[in-house]
């Protein structure tokens, strides 16, 4: 059986002396979630939460947690870190944290990377905890650890929980979904998402997300928004013509009929504003059976992007919906 490394032959604890050992570049990763409400997880992207700057700050308190790490677990060896990264993602009801801590040295540095977390989501819950006291922070864990005598170490892989469908309790029904590779990460703010959210709130839908998707994973996006058989999903970002942006194929991947005059009208409005709307690829179409299907509308990334397309669909939704529903007039 393996012994524990910081109790000596008497049971008296100890730190452990690690002057035999040879120096490597030691890497670990950590994560945690803290799981609150959809209302906080909304206002901590749209930065809209009466204290300061909630993630600039968590980072901050997770960077000064790691470097104090000796100073906060009795045991710990002082370490001179060459690097601490936090970083954050977003669920419908939580905000994941995880971190890396770098180091070069005789030790692990697992529980700098542990002790980011922790103080990063501590300081998470301090900042929602007006609006949310009985979030909690869950799960901080060791992802991965890298150097010493065993290289490389990684957690087995966890079975996903197997979450309920999501559904909604109206069929005037919208998911809105943004593609932004910062804006997962949790290094740019989501300015856009909650301008539909709202759009779409005012208009009397009941809405899902914003569910913000990084770049490369928008498909599995897409595949998300459409659970629950929503009656109109709007995407924004993802649609210009840089090499990450893939918002209109993963859409055209799905579409069972196209709708291009959307496509069109909200390029052409955008032209009356600046030439640099032509560029957008964005696309509008139907997914779904005939019977059951959603309408999904690619709209820019960028405010005004997204205000001149809400303008092309504001005197249109209502009726494509009911004609996609099956009712409506069908006006040539």
């Amino acid at each position: 059986m393996t012994e524990l490394t910081h109790v000596d032959g008497e049971g008296r604890a100890r730190m452990v002396d690690v002057s035999a050992k040879a120096e490597t570049t030691r890497i670990a990763v950590a994560g945690g979630e803290l799981v609150t409400t959809p209302e906080v997880v909304r206002l901590v992207r749209a930065d809209g939460m009466p204290k300061a700057d909630v993630l600039s700050t968590a980072r901050i308190a997770g960077i000064s947690g790691a470097k104090k790490t000796s100073e906060l677990i009795p045991l710990c060896h002082q370490l001179a870190l060459s690097s601490v990264k936090v970083e954050f993602g977003f669920t419908d009801n939580s905000i994941t944290v995880e971190a890396t801590a770098k180091t070069r040295g005789q030790t692990g540095v697992e529980m700098e990377a542990l002790t980011a977390v922790a103080i990063a989501g501590l300081t998470l819950h301090d900042m929602v905890k007006a609006i949310d006291p009985g979030a909690t922070m869950n799960g901080v864990r060791l992802l991965t650890k890298d150097g010493g005598k065993h290289r490389h170490w990684t957690r087995e892989s966890e079975p996903a929980p197997t979450a309920a469908p999501f559904t909604f309790t109206s069929t005037r029904s919208a998911v809105v979904l943004v593609a932004s590779t910062g804006g997962a990460a949790g290094t740019r703010p989501d300015t856009t998402g909650p301008a539909i959210a709202q759009w779409l709130r005012d208009r009397d839908f009941e809405v899902r997300g914003p569910l913000v998707y990084a770049d490369a994973e928008i498909a599995a996006g897409i595949t998300d928004a459409k659970s629950g058989a929503p009656a109109l999903i709007i995407s924004t970002g993802g649609t210009g013509a840089s090499p990450t942006d893939a918002t209109p194929e993963a859409t055209l991947a799905v579409l069972t009929r196209q709708l291009p005059g959307i496509a069109e009208a909200i390029r052409n409005k955008g032209v009356e504003k600046t030439p640099h709307a032509s560029l957008s690829r964005g696309v509008a179409g139907l997914t779904g059976s005939p019977t059951d299907s959603t309408v999904i509308v690619n709209l820019p990334g960028s405010p005004g992007g997204v205000k001149d397309g809400l303008s092309v669909l504001e005197p249109i939704i209502d009726h494509l919906l009911a004609q996609v529903a099956g009712g409506g007039m069908h006006d040539e």
